[in-house]
């Protein structure tokens, strides 16, 4: 993976100044190698910070192609390209490397921006069109990537990371309504927590000449209508065609010029990566697991049972509660975004474990859950709402026994307070999904806590029917079953976000480690949604159909095993530890009493209650905290402001 910057100008000349400390604030994501291009009319410029994987002798970017009228930088990696360099020497191309990042020059001189068709893997890039004066900026199909970009001084930037937007010189300022957004639901697909600066969303790319800049889809997740008659398959042909195309995309994401390893926990998802790379290996694989001390939370044990049967070296990383104390604020200048518990810093160290050991590149799990319905809401969801032909009864005991199984994800997954009453999205959707009425549940948390400026400025605003609105509801959830709405819905705010950047990109790529997912392959995922809804959740169990594929591949311990969240200790367990203290240091001073959004006498109050608290209570509020927390250290960090009003 590296680092992807690009400054186009309407007029007058790109500040090249910019160009480069934008591209020197991305070191972290390529430490191997910096590179730039200007165009000779200077109103144009692309950076470039490299990590090597493949090609490490003449990969070097920007790349042009054989006229140099076409410019390009590319974050991520493109899987089968080899395939598609003999189809472009075929064509007549030269290639001037052999590295998978040239593909793309040469598939827009004969496709255009219709060569996204014939890209597979996690990319984001930048390229010129100088015959056509056009910059084309694109993100992959799920947003593994990101790509920030905003409009300023007549310049367009676009950068792997705001930071490399504040670092060009772009003011740093809080958006209060994303904020809102994010407290109360997510952030909307192209939004950020910072004022003027936008994401371009998954599956889009953005178009920009001199007259104009605009936003294109060109993939989406297509779930199909409960009355389309596809041609139905037998569950041993379903199960044999994942078993195939997820090995596939295994095989394909283990191709690099450095050593491949693999991150572990105790669940279901890792371990079949595992598994299934362990047969494409000649030598025994690496693998990294986070080890805590809460036994509710730590899946040790799990994945030393599954490294043994594979036979890979595996390397424990403990992480206590002083780890995330000294890492927290790290943790989240690198991952840009609010965040509710400990565990993306545990992601941080788990990610600096791994280089430290000598890896650039990492196959991980994510994405599993949200093809195939792993979390407890989404089995909730199917209790509630696919209920055709079930005994009341029985769904009222099920129910009853996924609230006393999943007490890690109450309040967090799966509801555990008042309702609270969401007209908008029953009237829309037809029903309430779980994860919606779970979160609505938690934000009244926070708004007890508000200023009474911010309250009264967000007082009538329904967060839900401004998320809804943004989305193709009769195009893309109208008529699908009620579980894979949800989970659509679910990608597009809490997978893009959270997962895939404060869990995923933003933690990985501060140690320079490419997180290579082969669950967001888009082949297996088009293949995961129409697969159908019976098939991934049976019962109690969830992700049934990949249980089935992956049994070759699994312990009977995680083959048998139920959903466990990656979900690090509360820091409310031990009031009297170093993270804790940490909270309740911040929240009392002077940063918190300058953060534009919350009454600081309600917050210390709070504080104060907590030694009366019960256990269930204050684990309860720990995300408010530590949601609290990461705005303080966001405004720290990078020096926010309060926002301008527009009302």
């Amino acid at each position: 993976m590296c680092g992807v910057v690009g400054l186009f100008s309407k007029q007058n000349p790109i500040d090249e100044s910019a160009l480069k400390r934008a591209t020197k604030s991305l070191n972290h994501r390529g430490p191997d190698k910096e590179g730039y291009w200007v165009a000779p009319h200077g109103r144009v410029g692309l950076g470039h910070t490299r990590l090597s994987i493949i090609d490490l002798n003449t990969g070097d970017q920007p790349i042009a192609n054989e006229e140099e009228n076409i410019h390009v930088v590319v974050n991520g990696e493109f899987y089968g390209f080899e395939e598609t360099q003999n189809d472009l020497k075929r064509w007549g191309h030269k290639l001037r490397t052999h590295s998978d990042s040239e593909i793309v020059v040469h598939l827009y001189e004969e496709f255009g921006t219709q060569c996204l068709q014939y890209l597979r893997g996690e990319f984001s890039f930048v390229l010129w069109d100088e015959r056509n004066e056009l910059l084309f900026a694109a993100r992959d199909r799920f947003g593994t990537k990101p790509l920030y970009y905003i409009a300023t001084g007549g310049t367009l930037h676009i950068t792997s990371e705001i930071k490399a937007l504040l670092a060009a010189g772009v003011p740093a300022r809080w958006d209060h309504e994303s904020f809102f957004q994010a407290n109360s639901i997510q952030l909307d697909q192209d939004r950020t927590l910072f004022q003027g600066i936008s994401q371009i969303p998954p599956g889009h790319f953005l178009l920009a000449s001199r007259y104009r800049v605009q936003l294109i889809r060109y993939w989406d997740f297509n779930y199909p209508r409960i009355s389309d008659s596809p041609k139905q398959k037998t569950e041993g042909e379903y199960i044999e065609e994942l078993r195939h195309t997820l090995n596939q995309a295994v095989q394909l994401r283990m191709r690099a010029d450095v050593p491949v390893g693999c991150f572990l926990s105790g669940g279901l998802d890792s371990s079949t990566v595992l598994g299934m790379a362990a047969t494409h290996s000649s030598t025994p694989l690496d693998a990294f697991t986070l080890s805590f001390d809460h036994a509710a939370y730590n899946e040790e044990a799990i994945a030393r049972e599954t490294a043994a049967r594979v036979g890979a070296k595996l390397h424990v990383v403990p992480v206590r509660q002083s780890d995330f104390a000294e890492h927290f604020a790290d943790a989240v200048w690198h991952g840009e975004m609010l965040c509710r518990n400990a565990h993306g810093v545990a992601k941080y160290l788990l990610s600096k474990a791994a280089h430290q050991a000598g890896y650039k590149t990492i196959l991980t799990g994510e994405g599993s859950d949200e093809i195939f319905g792993g979390y407890a809401h989404a089995r909730r969801d199917m209790l509630l709402y696919n209920t055709r032909g079930q005994d009341e009864e029985t769904v009222k005991r099920l129910l009853r026994e996924l609230q006393l199984n999943n007490t890690v994800s109450s309040g967090i997954l799966l509801p555990n307070g008042a309702p609270v009453s969401l007209t908008s999205v029953q009237r829309t959707l037809g029903f309430v999904p779980t994860w919606i009425e779970t979160f609505a549940e938690s934000s009244i948390k926070f708004r007890s806590l508000y200023s009474s400026e911010f309250a009264a400025q967000f007082a009538q605003r329904d967060p839900y029917r401004v998320f809804l609105n943004r989305l193709d509801v009769h195009g893309q959830l109208t008529g699908r079953e009620p579980v894979h709405q949800s989970l659509y819905l679910w990608s597009k705010a809490m997978m893009l976000n959270y997962i895939l950047r404060m869990v995923g990109d933003g933690i990985e790529m501060a140690h320079s480690i490419e997180g290579r997912l082969p669950f967001l392959d888009h082949h297996l995922v088009e293949l995961a949604c129409n697969i159908p809804i019976s098939l991934k959740i049976r019962g109690m169990t969830e992700k049934y159909i990949l249980r089935e594929a992956a049994r070759p591949f699994l312990t009977d311990t995680v083959y048998r095993g139920e959903k466990h969240p990656f979900i690090a200790p509360p820091s409310t367990l031990k009031m009297d530890e170093p993270f804790h203290e940490l909270i309740q240091d911040t929240l009392r001073g002077s940063t918190m009493a300058s953060l534009p959004f919350y009454d600081q006498g309600a917050v210390i109050a709070l504080l104060d209650k907590l030694p009366e608290m019960d256990h269930s209570a204050r684990t309860s509020i720990d995300f408010v905290l530590i949601e609290i927390l990461s705005a303080c250290v966001l405004q720290e960090r990078f020096g926010l402001t309060p926002g301008f009003n527009w009302s």
